[in-house]
């Protein structure tokens, strides 16, 4: 099984999404978060499951759709999976880290 690694900027990404929806309604910021990790618990069994990032096109880095966003991450091996930034889908995908 996969180990899904939550990176500091996806973690991060997600208390920013939190915090905005937040000031609507707290009730639905902690629906959306739980919405994300549970969306990725896919990728434990199933790593390829997303598909390929167009703007980057490379077979390591793929995303899955949670409603209005982007969870986007990189196999790093058939054992690790790293999450690499949480993108919500109306903006431009700026630079992502691949080290």
């Amino acid at each position: 099984m996969v180990v899904i690694n939550w990176t500091d900027n996806s973690l991060a990404d997600i208390e920013n999404i939190a915090e905005f929806i937040a000031k609507d309604s707290l009730k639905y910021a902690k629906i959306q978060v739980q919405r994300f990790f549970n969306r990725a618990e896919i990728l434990r069994t199933h790593p390829k499951y997303g598909r390929v990032v167009p703007e980057i096109n490379d077979e390591k880095i793929r995303e899955l759709i949670q409603g209005n966003y982007r969870i986007i991450y990189r196999i790093v091996s058939h054992n690790r999976i790293d999450i690499l930034t949480i993108h919500h889908s109306r903006r431009l995908l700026k630079n992502i880290s691949n080290p």
